[in-house]
């Protein structure tokens, strides 16, 4: 799948932020709903829809 390389970076920087970072910090808004790190990772590590979102918007923003 092409966002394999992006899901592997999204969780290399995940794993190098502190806890309080990862539960507070938002880092995107998808449909107007806000997503912390923790959110983002679960959707992502279990390969959802909007977890494919979330990497496609934060490629897009150059987050990754």
């Amino acid at each position: 799948m092409a966002l394999d390389e992006e899901r592997t970076k999204f969780k290399k920087i995940f794993a190098n932020l502190l806890e309080k970072i990862r539960q507070e910090d938002i880092i995107i808004v998808i449909e107007k709903r806000p997503y912390t790190w923790n959110a983002a990772y679960f959707e992502i590590n279990n390969n959802t829809p909007l977890g494919d979102k979330i990497l496609k918007k934060l490629k897009e923003l150059k987050i990754l």
